[in-house]
């Protein structure tokens, strides 16, 4: 394929964008080479500057599950643009929105509405340290909650990526109250509580974990999390930003039936637009301000086109009872194919699935947490990035992301997709 305007592009952002991107990990660090320019996108298709298309496999990382340029999301953004893009008060649309997401959503009362899911993130330990009254925090290696300073240790993503295991800028101060703890590893947890008894607030996990490729919990790992929090008096955060809307209707607290104290979400609840949000019950949303001290607030909060592209998404999703069904079952084929074509061609691999989301590894062993997913082959990631590439398919440009399913992709799609991945398996 021919990139000539993408690189052209690249070139020029560089001169005026950091890097010449507005999130690192757009920029094909971890896989070389340029970085591709999209123009427009529709159902399970992306159509780059040079009028390549393109099969999505991220799908603007994970929102886009019904497809891109959903109908029922565009009008609701075009109709509501004509009445104002922000007002800065309340609307009714925001209440709409949030009763449909209460219902979904198990275990909670009350849910306020950021601008992404790092703010969310950010927000949810404000409030479980407030509620707490306890500073320190327990997250795992390999997983991401955003960019706040509390965040940026051990964190996946992109910053594995890079190879940067912290960002500078973060205080010694802020990172002394964030203790670490390896994915799947109880007894790890554990020893966390015991040298630190009474001190923690709260624990944030994203229950399946998608910044160092798709990573199932283990079983018992989630509920032993949970015994754990209510034996200290400790908040359970479950950061459900990728997972929430797309592993089930109301996310990972019901596919595995864990109760969270406080869910995070973003991506799917905003139909494609910058939303995020935080959830929880009423003893602790209620320590929130403007009724409780615990401070949080912003200006584009509640965006009436944020909320009407979320409102449709949401009532797309609650309409349709089979629609995770679908999802998975598009995605165990996917899983089934790919393992036979890169059987067939002597690569060693494992892959990782939970329903909508899954990860191809170039390691023939188990990936359970951050330390085993670096242990997968780079080099032949990035041959299998842009060979695929090559052949009109596009995944993470990232050996340490998850790809996400679209209900748009057709079995044809599929078919493409692993004569594709077989095809370049032959090259590996």
């Amino acid at each position: 394929m021919i990139y000539q305007r993408s690189s052209q592009l690249f070139a020029e952002a560089e001169k005026v964008i950091p890097g010449g991107v507005n999130s690192p990990v757009r920029a094909f660090k971890g896989v070389g080479g340029t970085p591709i320019f999209v123009k427009s996108a529709k159902g399970a298709y992306l159509y780059d500057e040079d009028d390549n298309r393109l099969i999505d496999y991220i799908n603007s990382w994970g929102p886009m599950i019904l497809g891109h340029a959903f109908e029922p999301v565009v009008a609701a953004i075009i109709e509501k643009a004509k009445k104002g893009t922000s007002f800065g008060m309340p609307t009714e649309l925001e209440t709409k929105i949030a009763e449909l997401a209460v219902s979904m959503i198990p275990n909670v009362d009350k849910i306020r509405f950021v601008n992404s899911g790092t703010e969310a993130c950010m927000s949810a330990i404000r409030l479980a340290r407030g509620y707490t009254k306890r500073d320190k925090i327990i997250k795992f290696s390999g997983c991401y909650h955003g960019h706040s300073d509390s965040f940026l240790i051990a964190a996946g993503s992109g910053l594995s990526t890079f190879g940067v295991p912290n960002s500078p800028g973060v205080t010694q101060g802020t990172a002394k109250d964030t203790l670490l703890a390896n994915y799947n590893d109880v007894e790890n947890v554990k020893a966390l509580f015991e040298a630190n008894r009474n001190e923690i607030a709260a624990i944030i996990v994203e229950p399946v974990a998608g910044n160092m490729g798709c990573v199932p919990p283990k079983d018992g790992f989630l509920q032993s999390l949970r015994q754990l929090c209510d034996e200290n008096n400790t908040l359970l955060i479950f950061d459900e930003v990728m997972t929430g809307f797309r592993l089930a209707k109301g996310g990972v607290q019901e596919l595995y039936n864990v109760k969270a104290d406080i869910a995070c979400f973003g991506k799917v609840i905003g139909g494609g637009l910058p939303v995020g949000a935080f959830a929880a019950r009423n003893e602790i949303m209620n320590y929130l301000a403007p009724i409780g001290p615990v401070y949080q607030a912003g200006t584009l909060s509640g965006n009436p086109l944020a909320m009407a592209a979320g409102l449709a998404m949401l009532e797309a999703l609650n309409n349709d009872s089979e629609i995770f069904n679908r999802l998975d079952q598009k995605t165990v084929y996917l899983e089934k194919g790919i393992q036979t074509v890169l059987t067939k061609n002597n690569i060693e691999f494992t892959i990782n699935r939970v329903g909508s989301m899954i990860s191809v590894h170039f390691d023939k062993n188990q990936v359970v947490d951050f330390e085993t997913a670096k242990n997968g082959d780079n080099e032949t990631f990035k041959k299998f990035f842009h060979g695929l590439l090559n052949e009109g398919v596009y995944i993470a440009p990232s050996a340490y992301e998850t790809w996400f399913i679209t209900d748009a992709l057709t079995y044809q799609d599929l078919d493409f997709t692993i004569n594709a991945i077989d095809l370049v398996a032959k090259t590996l």
